[in-house]
C-alpha cells in the first residue's frame, strides 16, 4: 500500500506532523507501536501538559542549552503562538500560568491528545496502532517505505521518523528511532537523561524526604565557573533531591564528571547575611530559654532543623542563651549556603526527556529532512536537541513537527 507520507511515531511532534501534512492534501499513514497514540503526552506535566511557553523567541532560544541554533528555522515557521492558535482553533481553551507555561484551561492533557487525533481524523490521515517499524525501506539513497515487525511492508515518497528518545519506557520509548536512524547512515549521539533528579552524596535529603522548598535559591558550580543558578522550588527525596529547579539544572550537567559539581541551596536568598543574623537575633530573643531546636522553628520547616543545627555543629538541646555569635553566624552560613555533592542522575527511564539522538549536523534545518538519505524526515525528541522544563520541549516537538510535515 503506498501513500505520499509515512510517519513513525504517533506522539507530539509524529501527530501535529500528520496533521500539517495532510491539511495539504498528502495521504499520510501514520503508525505507532503503542496500542494508543500520545501516550507520553497524556502524562506530561503530571497529567496537566505543559503545552508550549508563551514567550518571545530570543527567551525560547535562551531556554535550549544544545543545538539551539539549528531550530531557530523551525521556530521562525511554528512559534509558540501558532501553537496555542492550532489547540484553541481545536477546541481546547488555554491559559497561561506562572513562568509563562501554558496549560489547557481543563488540566487535562487527554484534551491535546484527543484534539490531535480528532485533526488528523478531519484531515483523513489513516492510522495504524500496535505497528512497530523495524526496517526502512532504502532504494539508491532514498527512502521509499517501511517494513513492520510482522512482516508487512508499506511505501512512501517520504518517511518521518518521530519516534521519541529512551525516556518513560512504559509509554513506548525504545529506542527504535535510534536503531533506524543508523540503519541509514545516521550518527547517533548517545542518549542520556534530562529533566532528571539528582542522586546525592550526603544522606541529609532522605531525612527531609518530602519537603518541598519554594522560593530558595540553587546554585551549581565547577571549580570556580558557576553552572546555573536560579530561584524557585526544590524537592528533597528519599535518593537526594528533586523538583523544577533541580531538573532544569540537570540538563547542563556531564553525569561523566558529576562528582566535579558542587551545588549550594540558598535557604532564605531574600536576606543579606547581616539581615538573617538580625532575624535570628529577634526570634532568639523571644525564646531566650527554649531549647534551639525549637527556637529555629520559626525560620525553618521542622525536619530541616536537625540538619542544619548538625551541620552548623550545633546541639539540638542547647539552650538560645548560651548560643555565641560565632555559632549564629556558622548556623546563618549554613542556612544561606546549603551544599550537596550529586553522585548521579537517576536512571534515564525516570528522565522527561532524552538528551541525545539523531546528530542535527546530518538533517537539514529548514527541513527536517536527512542530509544523507532523500525523503527520510526526523523530528521531536529523536533529533539531538533538548530544553528546560516549562513547555519549551514540547514546542521544539512541535515545531520540528510542523517543519516536516511542510517540507513533505
Amino acid at each position: 500500500m503506498h501513500s505520499n507520507i509515512i510517519i513513525v511515531g504517533g506522539g507530539a511532534s509524529g501527530m501535529f506532523a500528520a496533521v500539517t501534512a495532510a491539511r495539504r492534501g498528502k495521504s499520510v499513514l501514520l503508525l505507532d507501536a503503542n496500542d494508543r497514540l500520545g501516550h507520553k503526552l497524556s502524562i506530561t506535566g503530571k497529567g496537566r501538559c505543559n503545552v508550549t511557553n508563551n514567550c518571545d523567541p530570543d527567551t525560547l532560544m535562551q531556554n535550549i542549552p544544545r543545538n539551539s541554533r539549528f531550530l531557530y528555522s523551525a521556530f521562525s515557521r511554528c512559534t509558540p503562538a501558532d501553537v496555542m492558535a492550532f489547540f484553541e482553533g481545536a477546541g481546547v481553551p488555554l491559559k497561561t500560568e506562572r513562568g509563562r507555561r501554558v496549560f489547557p484551561q481543563s488540566d487535562k492533557a487527554a484534551d491535546i491528545v484527543q484534539a490531535l487525533r480528532c485533526e488528523m481524523q478531519n484531515a483523513n490521515v489513516r492510522i495504524c496502532e500496535n505497528s512497530r517499524v523495524t526496517k526502512l525501506l532504502i532504494s539508491e539513497e532514498q527512502c521509499v517505505g517501511v517494513r513492520l515487525e510482522q512482516g508487512a511492508e508499506y511505501t512512501a515518497d517520504a518517511v518521518l521518523l518521530a519516534t521519541g528518545g529512551m525516556s518513560y519506557p512504559r509509554t513506548g520509548a525504545r529506542g527504535d528511532g535510534y536503531k533506524l536512524a543508523k540503519q541509514a547512515g545516521h550518527t547517533i549521539i548517545a542518549a542520556q537523561p534530562s529533566l532528571i533528579p539528582l542522586e546525592t552524596t550526603e544522606h541529609d535529603p532522605q531525612e527531609m524526604q518530602g519537603l518541598s522548598l519554594k522560593n530558595v535559591t540553587l546554585t551549581v558550580k565547577s571549580g570556580k565557573k558557576v553552572i546555573f543558578s536560579e530561584l524557585g522550588e526544590m524537592l528533597f527525596t528519599h535518593f537526594g533531591i528533586s523538583g523544577p529547579m533541580v531538573l532544569s539544572a540537570s540538563c547542563l550537567l556531564d553525569p561523566e564528571k558529576l562528582s566535579s559539581y558542587l551545588l549550594t541551596i540558598d535557604l532564605k536568598p531574600a536576606l543579606t547575611p547581616e539581615q538573617l543574623d538580625l532575624r535570628m537575633q529577634r526570634d532568639f530573643s523571644e525564646r531566650i530559654n527554649k531549647d534551639l531546636a525549637n527556637a529555629m522553628r520559626g525560620l525553618l520547616p521542622a525536619s530541616m532543623i536537625p540538619v542544619m543545627l548538625r551541620r552548623a555543629g550545633l546541639s539540638p538541646a542547647k539552650k538560645v542563651h548560651d548560643i555565641t555569635k560565632a555559632e549564629r553566624l556558622a548556623l546563618g552560613a549554613v542556612i544561606k549556603g546549603f551544599t550537596l555533592h550529586a553522585s548521579a542522575m537517576r536512571p534515564i527511564a525516570e528522565a522527561i526527556i532524552t538528551r541525545g539522538g539523531v546528530s542535527v549536523r546530518e538533517v537539514n534545518p529548514n527541513t527536517m529532512e536527512s542530509k544523507k538519505i532523500r525523503g527520510l524526515y526526523f523530528a521531536g525528541e529523536l533529533l539531538d536537541v533538548d530544553a528546560f522544563t516549562g513547555g519549551y520541549n514540547l514546542q521544539i516537538a512541535f515545531a520540528t513537527g510542523f517543519a516536516a510535515g511542510v517540507s513533505m
